[in-house]
């Protein structure tokens, strides 16, 4: 009751300190340096089996909840559990073993690129209160439970290991890694960032085998980053980074048997240029699959894999005039007669059920719009569960429906975008919804669409938002020169008046399969744009062709052009806000960041009747200086397509600046390279282009840390102000 009233008080107060002293003013430092806006979310959520209980991670404890009350029930581990046990620090994430006795904790965990990091494990056993370290305490990585919880499984120094918990014996199943040659177990950089996982190792159903992805990086290229660290010189780091047309890693699917204490290849055929993006063991115990993607990634083939002898055969094969997108919806069925799969076969990613023979039984979701995501299937009853854009592009919803492809339901109320995270035995789930104007909540639901209760409800954010006195962001669509219709939101200035001209400040990402207009919170962006147009500015955004959400032709029509099309669509959009009764044509601005800043700086160069100024925070400037897997997926090489490249690379287009540019960039980038900044630079003063500069020393792709997005925004603030 005190906690109600205290709630109550606060809001009141909050609601008189609007009446009496006007609008809460919306800053840079309450964004970027308190990030006072910031939603909360929820750590470490883990339904549990039993069917009525979740698990959370709340500063070092973990606490179990009632799912229908909300009550806390018990502590699986508490701060004194692990200090009693001496260990110190920052509990990052836990795993809970099977039968939830055991639990892995990670601590001391150091990022290492964008899904990598290294960590302290140690496992906890809740019945005899008793901690396990593991390794000896050394950072690791990847640190997997077996499915019977006695062994674990871990990557350190690019070799595969495994470790009885009990005894502490360790047994290392791989001798030939070495930095910047051999790894096992964990992805190189590429696989890495664009094939999105890092761990690159699978326990068996039975715990007898382990699958894992040898990479021989050996011959492929180095980059070296450069960190300045207050020191007599400064310190370097070389990373195998394959660019367009470079050499790749040369993969191997290997399989360790426990028993035998011996090691064997998987046969899949010529591997010459070829990814294994994805491995997955099959409901038999002896049975792995394993992907295999040729370099144009137009070619697909799922093996089957005889974990005995490593002899394999096809069991689905996929070609595409395009690419083909790599998926984790590959879901075999504890029948082991058949498998979920997703493909865009027929136009639009859908879901289909095919039986082990690799012939299908029946496409299970409409070719008239695109399965974004897989959550499972519920076998006991005969349903699967999904979310899609059905309802509306820029719309998420999450489904339910039956294994014949009847009786489809909706699980989401909200319009806006909703995820899902269900319970072992589907009969709850966590909706997490926002609109644009909403921030995230996260509530519990029945399986029968029944609120059960709401975990968090960012109320705070929401007071927060009517103390700002935000203006609502309001979506608008508009048809181009080429018969296409576009999607963009726009955020009109405070106290808008349609007889007033505005100047303009456009956002965009726009790269392959993106959405930024979409019906769901755009994070701190969003408060950034806010006090902009508090300042006066109309804020826009619009998603050109070849972004997500409507089919796979809309997407993949600039394939073999990156940047042509985006450019002529932003372009058009620029114009058409311009042309609006309440706008300066003459005062346009473009941001972007990454694929977003390749955009924009093609957008002031080909447009420069159209836009007066640009901000570009690390942008590919020429797609032959990125990577291969990104890169040829989309534009093959270079030597396959030099119109492609050439036609659209911002290096070749910076004689044709004439309005104001903002050209930013971490110096430790591993993703976009700073070369690239380095690039345009030179091709910039080669013209005679004057242009404003900022670059990060020691920060990478994201550029932040401590002060560094306050400084970096109030930078791009004052651009705005300045040049618009």
């Amino acid at each position: 009751m005190m906690n109600k009233l205290k709630n109550f008080l606060v809001i009141v107060i909050s609601l008189s300190t609007v009446m009496l002293f006007g609008q809460s003013e919306i800053t840079l430092d309450k964004i970027w340096g308190t990030y006072e806006y910031y939603p909360k979310g929820v750590s470490g959520f883990n339904f549990l089996k039993d069917g009525k209980s979740y698990a959370e991670l709340e500063g070092n404890n973990i606490n179990q909840y009632d799912i229908a009350s909300g009550n806390k029930t018990k502590s699986l581990l508490t701060v004194e559990n692990l200090f009693k046990n001496g260990i110190s620090g920052e509990l990052s994430d836990y795993t809970l073993s099977e039968d939830e006795n055991l639990i892995l904790i990670e601590t001391g965990t150091e990022r290492i690129y964008r899904h990598s990091t290294r960590a302290v494990f140690h496992v906890y056993d809740r019945k005899e209160n008793k901690l396990y370290r593991i390794f000896n305490g050394q950072k690791i990585r990847y640190c997997t439970f077996s499915h019977d919880a006695s062994k674990v499984a871990f990557v350190y120094n690019n070799n595969l290991y495994y470790e009885d918990i009990k005894n502490g014996k360790s047994v290392q199943i791989t001798k030939d890694g070495e930095k910047n040659k051999i790894i096992n177990g964990a992805t190189d950089w590429v696989y890495e960032e664009e094939f999105a996982f890092a761990k690159a190792f699978y326990w068996s159903p039975d715990d007898k085998f382990i699958a894992f992805i040898r990479f021989d990086e050996s011959e492929v290229p180095e980059y070296i980053l450069t960190y300045y660290n207050n020191e007599t010189y400064p310190e370097w780091d070389s990373y195998k980074y394959p660019k367009v047309g470079q050499k790749n890693s040369d993969v191997t699917a290997k399989i360790y048997n426990l028993k035998k204490n011996a090691t064997l290849s998987a046969d899949l055929g010529d591997l010459t240029d070829m990814y294994i993006p994805r491995l997955k063991w099959t409901a038999d115990d002896h049975q792995l699959c394993a992907y295999k993607l040729n370099r144009h990634q137009n070619h697909l083939q799922l093996f089957l894999v005889n974990a005995e002898n490593g002899k394999s055969k096809v069991l689905l094969e996929e070609k595409n005039k395009y690419y083909i997108d790599i998926t984790d919806d590959l879901t075999f069925l504890g029948d082991k007669q058949s498998f979920i799969w997703s493909s865009e076969m027929n136009g639009y990613n859908s879901l289909y059920h095919y039986d082990m023979n690799g012939r299908l039984i029946r496409q299970l979701t409409d070719s008239r719009y695109d399965v974004t995501a897989f959550y499972g299937v519920d076998e006991k009853n005969g349903k699967l569960y999904y979310q899609s854009a059905e309802l509306a592009p820029i719309e998420r919803h999450v489904f339910e429906l039956d294994m014949n492809g009847q009786n489809k339901k909706v699980l989401t109320p909200f319009r806006g975008s909703n995820s899902a995270q269900f319970s072992a035995d589907y009969s709850y789930y966590v909706n997490t919804y926002s609109s644009i104007n909403t921030p995230p909540t996260y509530t519990v639901f029945s399986n029968n669409m029944e609120p059960v209760r709401t975990i968090v409800d960012n109320a705070d954010v929401v007071q927060k938002q009517k103390e700002s006195q935000v203006n609502n962001v309001e979506f608008f669509d508009f048809k181009t020169k080429d018969d296409v219709y576009l999607n963009g939101w726009m955020i009109k200035p405070n106290d808008f008046d349609s007889s007033k001209k505005y100047p303009v400040f456009m956002y965009l990402y726009g790269g392959p399969g993106s959405q930024q207009v979409m019906n769901s919170w755009m994070g701190n962006n969003y408060w950034w744009f806010q006090m902009l147009a508090d300042q006066g500015y109309l804020i826009a955004c619009v998603d050109n062709r070849g972004t997500g959400g409507r089919g796979e032709e809309f997407k993949k029509m600039t394939y073999m052009k990156l940047g042509h099309y985006e450019t002529i669509d932003q372009i058009e959009a620029a114009r058409y806000l311009g042309s609006l009764p309440y706008t300066d044509a003459s005062r346009i601005g473009i941001f972007g960041w990454s694929y977003g800043g390749y955009m924009s700086s093609l957008c002031l160069f080909k447009g420069a009747d159209v836009f007066k100024a640009a901000i570009a925070v690390a942008p590919v400037t020429n797609w032959k200086w990125y990577d291969s897997v990104y890169t040829e997926r989309y534009m093959r090489t270079y030597a396959e397509n030099p119109d492609g490249y050439d036609e659209n690379s911002p290096v070749n287009f910076a004689d044709r600046l004439s309005g104001n540019y903002l050209l930013i960039h971490g110096m430790a980038d591993d993703n976009v390279h700073f070369q690239n900044t380095a690039e345009l630079t030179n091709a910039l003063i080669k013209s005679n282009k004057q242009y404003d500069y900022y670059a990060y020393p020691n920060k990478n792709h994201g550029i932040y840390g401590g002060n560094t997005r306050l400084h970096l925004f109030t930078k791009m603030t004052n651009f705005v102000n300045e040049k618009l």
